[in-house]
């Protein structure tokens, strides 16, 4: 049996017909056909599959597709329009790519969704801050200094974030 699920995702409604125990991860790679976020380990311990729920970083691992009816979401696929051709990054995409936060980019898009969280929480985080808002997302390749340098380099940008 499918439950109907009204929610909007990257600023679209969507109704999605999902069953029960389905997770929002599941969900949103199949069938709502956004990719960009990862399964790793599916308990919730590595963050690649992190999205904003209602303004706050989740693991969409952990969280239920039927428990979003009436929620937003966003996606990395919704970090920028990637619709029209040539479109421009978002600032944390640019920014984590001319740092070299980036490198087999498997944990990337869980990351830049943590950041985003921050940002527009804390326009201006301390170092600490941003360590912080990234602890649940692992990263095997970069060692995080690089990853800290994006978020920070571009803290306080107005309206772009």
């Amino acid at each position: 049996m499918k439950h109907m699920v009204s929610t909007i995702i990257n600023g679209e409604r969507r109704e999605l017909a999902i069953k029960p125990y389905r997770s929002l991860l599941d969900v949103l790679r199949n069938e709502a056909e956004l990719t960009g976020s990862k399964k790793g380990c599916d308990v919730g311990d590595c963050g690649a599959c992190t999205v904003i729920l209602d303004g706050k970083p989740i693991n969409s691992c952990l969280v239920l597709g039927v428990e979003v009816d009436g929620s937003e979401i966003t996606t990395i696929e919704g970090l920028a329009d990637h619709t029209a051709p040539g479109a421009p990054l978002h600032p944390l995409q640019e920014s984590i790519l001319q740092h070299g936060g980036a490198q087999c980019g498997f944990c990337t898009p869980g990351i830049l969704m943590a950041a985003k969280a921050l940002l527009d929480e804390t326009p201006r985080p301390t170092d600490e801050e941003a360590r912080f808002a990234i602890a649940g997302n692992l990263c095997r390749c970069t060692g995080y200094t690089k990853i800290v340098e994006s978020i920070l380099s571009i803290s306080g940008s107005e309206g772009a974030l």
